[in-house]
């Protein structure tokens, strides 16, 4: 039998060093985004994206063995589960489509405070402290600082440029992902992992597919009108978003859910606002300035401060 604290195990090497990994590759996700938006509407990519993660999914499972089915009764938590991956990644989507990589890469990553939030005042699994609350200020700075040096609508004068409205949006899809990761850890924990990343996935890329089409006019047909270089970096952006961050990251983090703690796991998120700008900067050409990098150094320390525990983090060899 399980005990209480099997889902509260100290992290391994392995588990550290899976975690890094994701946080690199998660990293590039807007940068990713920004490269598909561009011929593809938001949500349509959004669609796309969980699309090709099914697909990953189903032949991840196959490889490791787990069986797919639920009963009608399991299939509610990954259908609720899909629904907050519709509301997340399409605000999400949305969001860097207005805005930009970098600011996106910084805004998202303030999910883990509100799920410090969530765990101290819902799941009571982490407490708050002086050291914690320091780390929230630094976040509330940063966003602070972004919004305060976002161009309002109808000033960008520069290419790549953010807007206030696309940074709104971020901040909401941040406040969703934090709830989101505190439903998936509490319905892994009754359901095999692979099963609720790939149902929900199924649920979610549904939802996906009906705005495409219904609202957005999205049409497989529109990719032959644009040029061959623009449409394979935008198809390369989805197939990275599917493959790399929504089947492997996906995958990978609902198993270290099972295991660690979700903020254990969230300590490590504090590079990732630090390779977002870095690969916003290189391979989109963002506009750089002080302010953004001082925004990201704050959301790192931040989440530093916020989930950093020498007693719950020692690392140890998996036996």
């Amino acid at each position: 039998m399980k005990s209480a604290h099997d889902s509260n195990q100290p992290l391994t090497v392995s588990a550290v060093l899976l975690t890094l990994l994701t946080v690199v590759l998660w990293a590039g996700t807007p940068t990713a985004v920004r490269f598909s938006t561009v011929l593809v509407p938001p949500v349509a990519v959004a669609g796309l994206r969980f699309a090709v993660a099914i697909v990953f999914m189903f032949f991840w499972s196959l490889s490791h063995g787990t069986s797919l089915k639920l009963s009608w009764i399991e299939l509610r938590k990954p259908m609720i589960g899909g629904v907050l991956l519709f509301f997340q990644i399409g605000l999400f989507t949305l969001g860097i489509h207005w805005s930009n990589a970098s600011h996106g890469t910084i805004v998202i990553n303030t999910f883990i405070f509100w799920l410090v939030a969530i765990d101290h005042y819902v799941t009571k699994s982490e407490r708050l402290n002086p050291r914690r609350i320091s780390g929230l200020a630094l976040a509330a700075f940063a966003v602070a600082l972004i919004l305060l040096t976002t161009a309002r609508p109808g000033t960008e004068t520069v290419p790549e440029a953010a807007a206030l409205d696309g940074d709104l949006l971020l901040i909401l899809s941040a406040v969703i992902l934090a709830v989101k990761i505190a439903y998936t850890k509490h319905s892994v924990g009754s359901i095999h992992p692979d099963s609720f990343v790939f149902w929900h996935a199924v649920f979610g890329t549904v939802l996906f597919a009906g705005w495409a089409f219904a609202v957005e006019g999205f049409r497989f047909s529109l990719l032959a009108n644009y040029h061959e270089t623009e449409t394979q970096s935008a198809l390369a952006g989805i197939a990275y978003q599917g493959i790399v961050v929504a089947g492997l990251c996906f995958a990978i983090q609902a198993r270290l859910l099972k295991k660690h703690s979700a903020s254990k796991i969230a300590v490590f998120s504090f590079a990732t606002p630090l390779f977002g700008i870095l690969f916003a900067v290189l391979l989109r050409g963002d506009p750089v300035s002080p302010w953004l990098f001082v925004s990201g150094i704050a959301v790192a320390i931040g989440i530093l401060l916020v989930n950093l525990n020498p007693a719950s983090t020692n690392l140890r060899e998996a036996s």
